[in-house]
């Protein structure tokens, strides 16, 4: 230590906070990854006095401090060294980018604690004109030429990952995707082939990592999430493929807002939108759904109403009800709807368009249905239907035996300790047991 660390000082008088709520959000954060934190002022006062925290805290203090100030806080601007240089997370190029990313996403040990699931605010996320057409030069010296013959076996792969996804959650899919995108599409990207052949692999490949990177936000690792994410648009816009660019987009608006980050999540699905200009009415009322959702999260009553009134005259619009990949259907609408309600305090209205979208929901969307299901029982209990509540919940345990998900284990957990209050009335008391038998013993409370 070699006297006080005055960058650091100064950035935490620009956030106003004491000492404690310094460490509070740290520590909140220390939640978020997966590492429960328990620092205190006494801990803060040592920072700010010179001593250099754990290098694993150290991105935790940038994160708390950029969430904020609402900018990217460096390394050196926080008085900290830089960061040992990691090969993993130098995304060198297109195809070896790729292979960093999938590689440790298949070998857990290899996957670095800072960066799998911290979700950063502070994310560079580029326009479509930073990244349309631009593709660099991969010379493998490989033989292997690739025909559309290959696009098409890696947009069939991408659909069964997507339907193996939504039946059996993405801690079943995602190994798998994350193999394919380094034994195949990885190789794929470096091999020889028409100039129109590789943009389509280009756009095949960033359906694919924009749906592992929906994945990762399942189990939870927002931070490899948001990586993913960065490269589906990146090959998105090389391959000038403007529906999975806006997808991409889209998705981590989706990200944002369910982790509670609304402005972030208003200004990319704005960006989704303003960048597909063009879109089908289907593809309008997917992006103007989510509007609605980040504007009404933001208390903008106005912009929300607005945009889920567009996003209900595109769906009239469309043509047929739903795709399997990348769809956008009349149960997405309506739960789009329970949100806005929700966001702008109609909690009634809210458990009415739940209940609309879960008849509206095809029966293989099961991750899909556990989630919403719990959300509806949420809500009901939250207005007091306690017993509506327990039938809703009875619904999810139905179907969670069936599914590896992160996100559906958090909603199980949650359901445990919303009922315990209730466990004198006989319905709760009966799907307190019921849980009890489907539930990992690790998850039980």
């Amino acid at each position: 230590m070699t006297g006080p660390n005055e960058t650091l000082v100064r950035l935490h008088q620009q956030t106003g906070w004491t000492l404690r709520q310094f460490a509070q959000e740290v520590n909140k954060l220390g939640t978020e990854r997966g590492t429960p934190l328990k620092y205190r002022e006494p801990s803060v006062h040592q920072w700010l006095k010179g001593h250099l925290p754990k290098e694993s805290v150290r991105p935790l203090i940038l994160e708390a401090l950029a969430r904020k100030l609402g900018r990217p806080i460096t390394h050196s601007e926080a008085g900290f060294p830089a960061p040992p240089a990691d090969d993993s997370n130098a995304l060198r190029g297109t195809a070896e980018g790729l292979l960093d990313l999938g590689r440790q996403d298949m070998d857990p040990t290899r996957r670095s604690v800072l960066g799998v699931g911290l979700f950063s605010v502070a994310l560079t996320v580029p326009n479509w004109p930073d990244v349309v057409g631009r593709m660099e030069a991969v010379q493998s010296g490989d033989t292997q030429r690739i025909g559309m013959s290959d696009v098409q076996t890696v947009i069939a792969m991408t659909e069964r990952l997507s339907e193996i996804d939504d039946q059996f959650g993405g801690r079943t899919a995602r190994p798998m995707a994350a193999a394919y995108l380094v034994n195949t599409i990885a190789p794929y990207l470096r091999a020889d082939a028409p100039e129109d052949v590789r943009k389509a692999m280009m756009a095949a490949a960033s359906d694919l990592l924009y749906l592992t990177g929906y994945m990762a936000v399942d189990e939870g690792v927002h931070g490899m999430a948001q990586r993913y994410y960065l490269k589906a648009l990146e090959l998105a816009g090389a391959a000038e493929d403007h529906l999975t660019f806006c997808t991409t987009l889209r998705g981590m608006s989706v990200q944002a807002v369910d982790l509670g980050h609304g402005p972030e999540a208003l200004r990319l699905a704005d960006a989704a939108a303003a960048a597909a200009p063009q879109a089908s009415p289907r593809m309008r009322a997917f992006l103007a759904g989510q509007q609605a959702h980040a504007a009404a999260k933001e208390g903008d009553r106005r912009t929300a109403l607005q945009r889920i009134k567009e996003a209900e005259t595109a769906m009239e619009k469309a043509e047929s009800q739903y795709r399997i990949f990348g769809s956008y259907n009349p149960s997405a609408l309506a739960y789009h709807i329970g949100q806005v309600r929700y966001e702008l305090g109609d909690v009634t209205g809210s458990i009415a368009s739940l209940g609309e979208s879960d008849r509206l929901r095809p029966s293989f969307f099961r991750r899909t249905s556990i989630r919403y299901l719990s959300m509806l029982a949420e809500r009901q209990l939250q207005v007091g239907h306690l017993e509506a509540a327990c039938d809703t919940w009875g619904r999810v345990l139905e179907i969670y035996p069936l599914v590896q998900s992160g996100q559906c284990d958090r909603n199980i957990i949650d359901m445990h300790r919303r009922i315990r209050p209730f466990l004198k009335n006989a319905k709760a008391r009966d799907l307190h047991e019921r849980a009890r038998t489907v539930t990992p013993a690790n998850l039980l409370p």
